[in-house]
């Protein structure tokens, strides 16, 4: 009973910690995907009255849809396979037809341990925090832009990261530093959101060209990878996606959040 209070009040402390961040979303949830533990932003960003809206309910009651679902199935690999979820780059979208990266991480909360074996898996608990400005004060920003804007301005093409950091005098490895410094994103992320951004602007603004031609233009070799990675950083496929912008109507709230 004393070690089962203290995990509650442990849990509590964590939460207060986190109520404060405007941009970070924290949640701990049971075997089942139901929510235990939430913060004021995940409160917020869901568009509910209170944190006592949410507990005890799913992400799937709670975003019904493809992405209420997605978040769902990931909540059940980390549980069923007790393996974390590190750095997942997704896009979260609102319902003002905003949108905004995030990086999420989802860890496998387990009970004491039975000797040598691992504690069996209890839950989940996770944050999805937003991607943050980059810090220009950084005495090398002027270089890493650069390539930053390489690779956002040739996202169709295949990236050349080597070449392009020997032309700015820095190595491979210092490059891949800095970049997490400075935009708190790998190269290869980088890539992925330029591409990605480029294609959520095509599929609105651009509905004859089909989603196999828009693929090509962002890089990709062939629909189905892309479509696989704009599902998993989205939750929904390019044509879910369009759908949803064509039909949308904004009311000014949160539609959806990594949860």
């Amino acid at each position: 009973m004393q070690t089962d209070a203290l995990r509650l009040c442990e849990l509590s402390v964590v939460e207060a910690l986190f109520d404060p961040l405007p941009d970070v979303v924290f949640f701990v949830k049971d075997r089942d995907g139901r929510y235990l533990r939430v913060n004021q932003t995940l409160v917020r960003r869901s568009a509910q009255r209170s944190k006592q809206a949410l507990l005890g309910r799913t992400s799937k009651e709670i975003f019904p849809g493809a992405m209420g679902e997605a978040f769902w199935v990931q909540d059940r690999s980390v549980i069923s396979s007790g393996a974390a979820m590190q750095r997942h780059l997704e896009l979260h979208l609102y319902a003002d037809g905003g949108a905004g990266w995030c990086l999420t991480h989802k860890l496998p909360l387990r009970d004491e341990p039975q000797g040598e074996r691992p504690g069996a898996v209890l839950g989940v608990a996770g944050i999805s925090r937003d991607l943050g400005r980059p810090d220009q004060s950084h005495p090398v920003y002027g270089q890493i832009a650069e390539l930053a804007q390489q690779i956002r301005s040739h996202y169709d093409q295949p990236l050349h990261l080597g070449d392009w950091a020997r032309a700015v005098g820095l190595t491979l490895d210092r490059v891949e530093h800095l970049f997490q410094r400075i935009f708190h994103l790998s190269p290869r992320e980088m890539l992925l959101q330029a591409r990605l951004d480029a294609a959520r602007r095509l599929l609105v603004e651009s509905p004859d060209l089909s989603v196999a031609a828009i693929a090509m233009q962002c890089g990709y070799s062939d629909q189905s990878a892309f479509t696989r990675q704009f599902k998993a950083t989205t939750s929904l496929t390019p044509s879910q996606y369009r759908r949803l912008q064509q039909g949308h109507q904004p009311s000014g709230e949160p539609w959806r959040v990594a949860a």
